[in-house]
């Protein structure tokens, strides 16, 4: 079983196969993101406790994805051919179908007529003949093939977290080389950002007759604060080292890494937003693009 402090991607494959006399089975078990976690399982329903006990084993090694799991179960043996109708299920689904069509018929909506394979390949309407057997042993040795099933299952979704943590690692230096580009580039432009506000105080002080002083130095500091991407750098630099803290914590962190995507985001859009520069303005887009490329890997993170 992976280690469950590795960074785990949501996406994953397992399959397998087993037998034991008079039935053999095969596994189908895939998963890929979504915003919880939501499992899906189609496995014979007179398997007495099966489904259950293959949700919880599901739920203690996966936190989110959306998650398929397929069991068929086929008989080896001479009777395996052997149906039968639960006529209890059957009614039922033939009173509702008639309601349905009831009312459509009432909207005016006309229905392709139904057909009886389509009945009989709803859930529950068609039986194995199998009460003859116990199903203790066998329901026991589907659980035990289960747990080979799940470890393979979550060691894929560890080998592809492994490589979105490297792909990740690469952009955050990128996004952190950028951040100290954009360092170079403020600091460089200080000169254009004191002329700049040199003029737009000349351009204030023409039209202060008879303003209210305070006011006057609100605008100027307003003015100031505008050209000023200090805190928006400074921000940038603490969400790349928290987001190489998460990638090195491990386990299911996607969710705080999407929230962190987002701070980044907000800031890079404030930086260009106040960048008053061609340079600076240039490097908060490729920001702004990196940081996107990232986010989508965040979105595949468990």
């Amino acid at each position: 079983m992976a280690d469950p402090q590795l960074l785990k991607s949501m996406t994953g494959f397992a399959s397998g196969k087993g037998d034991l006399a008079p039935f053999a089975w095969s596994w189908e078990l895939r998963s890929v993101n979504a915003k919880g976690l939501d499992v899906r399982l189609r496995v014979p329903d007179w398997l007495d406790g099966l489904e259950t006990a293959l949700r919880a084993e599901l739920s203690k090694s996966v936190t989110r994805g959306n998650i398929t799991l397929s069991l068929r179960l086929v008989r080896t043996d001479d009777n395996g051919g052997q149906m039968s109708v639960n006529r209890a299920t059957l009614d039922g689904v033939l009173a509702a179908l008639a309601s349905v069509e009831a009312r459509a018929a009432q909207t005016g909506v006309t229905l392709a007529p139904s057909r009886g394979t389509d009945l009989l390949a709803l859930r529950g309407v068609m039986e194995i003949a199998a009460a003859d057997l116990d199903h203790t042993p066998l329901v026991a040795r589907l659980k035990q093939d289960f747990g080979a099933l799940v470890a393979a299952f979550v060691q894929m979704r560890a080998d592809e977290g492994a490589a979105l943590e490297q792909v990740m690692q690469t952009q955050l230096r990128t996004i952190e080389t950028l951040t100290e580009q954009a360092g170079l580039l403020a600091e460089s432009r200080r000169t254009q950002a004191a002329e700049t506000l040199k003029t737009n105080l000349s351009r204030v002080l023409d039209n202060t007759d008879g303003a209210d002083p305070d006011r006057v130095a609100q605008e100027l500091a307003l003015i100031a604060v505008k050209a000023d991407v200090t805190e928006e750098l400074d921000r940038l630099s603490a969400h790349v080292a928290a987001a190489r803290t998460l990638l090195e914590t491990g386990g299911p962190v996607g969710r705080k890494l999407d929230f962190l995507m987002q701070e980044f985001n907000r800031e890079a859009n404030t930086l260009c937003s106040k960048s008053q520069n061609s340079g600076l303005t240039a490097v908060g887009l490729e920001l702004k693009a990196v940081i996107d490329q990232m986010r989508e890997q965040v979105q595949n993170v468990e």
